[in-house]
């Protein structure tokens, strides 16, 4: 009788590969590590513009607010699969993929700290980019409806709520794309990597949960616009501290410390990923081959 297979690998393989990519991301040299995290704001910017786009519908948001952003969240997901896929850095993926790495004492903590630092500001570069010349300046957002609704938005974001309740929602916001990045290395094929990710950012889009780096889009955009509510200086503390710090609990407890607890700790065994030992395991596995044989 045939077994059902599943071309996935297993959740402590899976584990194995966020930590090393989080190894590799950590070691890359600083000029690319900021780049990468340039692009990747890029992206993410890009889909918050067709989520604006998208949520200007009055009447929607008058009688049928969850249909509205639903299709939203639809569609937002677009942005991490390019960032996945094309192996760009977001600040809220490293903080799963770098703190992996550090528990499992494959990178030290400064090397992660300093990997955050530059994601962060690189994807805040980028973001800022978009919403200056790409949207702003390139006029995208200036009829009168969309003006209003990036507005609107912004003010949902930072200014109605209260911080530890953006707190609270950043930490369920990362904890989800951790997750859609997990499942993304947990496919084989591109297709299943997309499935992988595109559900778990649509149930933080849905949600309405607060994304750091999306936030760098919103507000900025909102401030850009003229809002009469939100200056930098209110956003930095009303919405990108608390958001932030959401995000690195999300990301780097509830993914990386739970999955390294749960996957990890207590193997004995260096883990293969398709027979192959990650370099320095192969090195220890060397050493202590050659030292059993003298």
């Amino acid at each position: 009788m045939d077994t059902f297979n599943v071309n996935a690998y297993t959740p402590m393989e899976t584990t194995e590969i966020c930590s090393r990519v989080g190894t590799k991301k950590a070691n890359m040299r600083v000029d690319k590590i900021f780049i990468s995290s340039v692009i990747a704001g890029c992206y993410l910017a890009f889909s918050s513009s067709v989520c604006l786009v998208i949520n200007t519908s009055p009447w929607y948001q008058e009688n049928a607010p969850g249909l509205i952003r639903m299709i939203a969240a639809i569609v937002f997901p677009l942005s991490l699969v390019m960032i996945v896929l094309t192996g760009t850095d977001l600040c809220t993926g490293s903080f799963m993929y770098t703190t992996l790495a550090a528990v499992h004492r494959r990178i030290s903590v400064w090397k992660m700290l300093m990997h955050w630092a530059l994601t962060f500001f690189g994807n805040l570069a980028g973001s800022l980019f978009i919403v200056g010349i790409i949207i702003g300046y390139g006029g995208v957002l200036d009829d009168k409806l969309y003006r209003e609704e990036a507005i609107r938005f912004a003010d949902k974001k930072a200014y109605t709520p209260m911080w530890h309740q953006i707190f609270l929602r950043a930490i369920g916001a990362n904890w989800l794309v951790c997750v859609a990045c997990w499942l993304a290395f947990q496919a084989r094929d591109v297709a299943s990597k997309i499935a992988g990710i595109w559900w778990p950012v649509f149930a933080f889009v849905a949600l309405g949960l607060d994304h750091v780096v999306a936030n760098m889009y919103f507000i900025p955009m909102a401030i850009f616009l003229g809002s009469p509510t939100i200056t930098v200086s209110y956003y930095i503390w009303k919405s990108m501290i608390p958001a932030l710090l959401g995000n690195i609990l999300g990301g780097g407890l509830f993914v990386a410390v739970v999955h390294w607890y749960l996957d990890l700790s207590g193997v004995a065994e260096p883990i293969r990923i398709d027979g192959q030992l990650f370099k320095t395991d192969e090195k220890a596995h060397h050493s202590e081959s050659s030292s059993v044989g003298v």
